[in-house]
């Protein structure tokens, strides 16, 4: 999980700093980062199922589990990223902030990266066939 986490916030990190953007470097921080150490456990953690594979996982082809696995993730994602930057303002005292709006991109793209790279070298260290 610190590499999940350590990778996106140093890569996303750097660029706000040599691009001078601000928010992108405290976004690499909070939000990309935390998404990818998040989607990272969370998805690890329902590969190994106990230790044990879910059948499925090892019989279809890793592409296709992957895809599987990046639109359900990426698709949670973005439902908590539009939560966050439309529906509290709307509905809470939360004040609509840019920090908020950035959400909506972060997320979904965070978890995407991150649950396509847990779930090919998960496969990788299973032993299954790569097909």
């Amino acid at each position: 999980m610190l590499t999940a986490y350590a990778a996106p916030a140093l890569m996303a990190g750097t660029a706000g700093v040599v691009t001078g953007q601000r928010d992108l470097a405290v976004a690499a921080c909070t939000s990309i980062a935390g998404t990818s150490a998040t989607v990272a456990f969370l998805v690890g953690a329902w590969l190994r199922h106990g230790g044990r594979p879910r059948r499925w996982t090892i019989a279809v082809p890793s592409a296709a589990v992957t895809v599987v696995l990046v639109i359900t993730a990426t698709g949670a994602a973005a439902l908590l990223g539009w939560f966050a930057a439309q529906w509290l303002p709307a509905h809470t005292l939360v004040p609509a902030t840019a920090r908020l709006e950035r959400l909506r991109i972060d997320l979904p793209v965070s978890a995407a990266l991150a649950t396509a790279i847990v779930t090919l070298r998960w496969r990788s260290a299973t032993g299954a066939p790569r097909t």
